[in-house]
Order: C-alpha cells, then structure tokens, then sequence
C-alpha cells in the first residue's frame, strides 16, 4: 500500500472559507447600504407627498368652498411643492402623480455600492413611492 500526502489540502479549503466569508460580507455591507438609502429616501418621499398635498387647488375650493371629505389638490402647485422640498437632494429624480384626490410622489436615486468585486455592477437603483390625501372633517 502506497501512503498518500495529505498537505495542502488544509490550505485550499481554508482558502475557500476566507473567499466565500469574504463575499458574504460584501452582500451584507452593499444590501445595508442599499437598506440605509432606501430609509432616507422613503423619508423624503414622505415629506414630498405631505408637502405636495397641502398644495389646494385654491380656485375650486374659494368656488366650492370647503366641505367634509378630500380637498382638490393642484397639479402645478404640487409639482413645485415637491421640487421645493427636494431641492438640497442631490441625485434624486422624482415624479409626483394626482390621482382623484390622492398625490403619489415617487423618488428613484442611484447608489454607488460600497463594495464591488470584479465583474459585479458598482451601482443600483433605489426607489420609494409615497401617497397622500389632504382630508377635512367638520
């Protein structure tokens, strides 16, 4: 019986281990920093959608006068309420939609990805969407 060598083997597999701890790590650093993002920008959304709902549409409301339920929001005055609102934030594009009585505020950002190993993507795409209805009750 011939003896068979054994060294190295040890060697590969730990080399193995500490490859795949390592790209482990870097999923878990870029999806927390996609994470964190997300938050900001689902904060900012929220703003907006509540700047851009307090925009009345003034001329239906002095017209129709104020009763209970959802007030006429402005299109216009909405759109410029959210560009005011987001306009210290760099890299967002936004887009706010009136729907009835509801705005929608939808923010998207591009994230440059803490790390990147060779042949992945270095960026990705966050988005946020909120909603809001200016509602009076009497």
């Amino acid at each position: 019986m011939s003896r068979r060598t054994e060294s190295g083997q040890m060697a590969v597999m730990i080399v193995g281990f500490f490859v795949v701890i390592g790209l482990l790590a870097v999923v878990v650093i870029n999806a927390s920093a996609a994470y964190l993002q997300h938050q900001q920008l689902s904060n900012a959304a929220d703003g907006a959608a509540l700047m851009a709902a307090q925009t009345v549409a003034e001329d239906s409301v002095y017209r129709n006068g104020v009763k209970s339920g959802d007030l006429p929001l402005s299109s216009r005055n909405a759109s410029a309420a959210v560009g005011t609102y987001l306009r210290r934030a760099t890299g967002v594009r936004w887009q706010v939609d009136l729907q009835q009585r509801q705005v929608n505020v939808q923010l998207v950002r591009r994230l440059r990805l803490p790390l990147v190993p060779p042949g992945w993507m270095d960026d990705a795409l966050v988005t946020a969407h909120a909603s809001a209805v200016l509602r009076v009750h009497q």
